[in-house]
């Protein structure tokens, strides 16, 4: 009787594992990247970065957004800014991008979350407020992420871009853009939001 109780005990605690893993493996943003092919009222055609075609769907609550190039500099204390960046051995986080947010969008996703890069390793999203910030050998920052806060050292070679409010017009064949989409009830990718690369500017996060 023991020998039952304890494995439906080690069956439960694995399912309860195994479910964990799960909720964290679907809590990963994954953003659709690529070049729009064509584009009407109602979609948008993408070519992937990997090749392949997607028609995404455009609605009325699809948000727009501009990408353009920025400067290191442009991060300054108070700054709301988004990192997708590499979790450290000592907890730090170490930025492959930083955007930008214009004082408009600030609050945009904030908070931290597992997020797939665009070289397809899960990395970490950090949208957050600056803090302290120190200006030496690139940068070291802290970041407000509602109840937490997080050091992140952006190097010198970081590429960092400004995202502001954008529209439509943006959506035109050629440009890079990177996507958040969900699946609706029937199967069909939906856009919620779209930054679009300005100028030829491919987004780097």
């Amino acid at each position: 009787m023991l020998k039952h109780r304890l494995s439906a005990l080690l069956l439960s605690v694995l399912m309860l594992s195994t479910g964990v893993v799960a909720a964290q493996v679907d809590n990963v943003i994954r953003p659709i990247r690529g070049t729009i092919d064509s584009v009407n009222d109602h979609s948008v055609i993408i070519t992937t970065r990997q090749g392949e075609k997607l028609d995404v769907v455009l609605t009325d609550k699809t948000k727009v957004n501009s990408i353009s190039e920025a400067k290191i500099s442009d991060i300054k204390p108070d700054s709301f800014i988004g990192t997708a960046a590499v979790q450290q051995a000592d907890g730090t986080l170490k930025a492959l991008e930083v955007h930008v947010f214009a004082p408009s969008l600030r609050g945009s996703g904030e908070g931290f979350n597992p997020f797939e890069s665009a070289d397809g390793n899960v990395n970490t999203m950090t949208n957050g407020t600056v803090g302290k910030l120190v200006n030496s050998q690139g940068r070291t920052m802290t970041v407000k992420v509602k109840d937490m806060e997080k050091t992140v050292i952006v190097p010198d070679d970081v590429p960092v871009v400004l995202i502001t409010p954008g529209s439509r017009n943006l959506l035109q064949p050629g440009t890079k853009v990177m996507v958040h989409a969900a699946k609706d009830d029937k199967g069909q990718l939906v856009a919620r939001g779209i930054s679009a690369g300005k100028n030829g500017l491919t987004p780097p996060m």
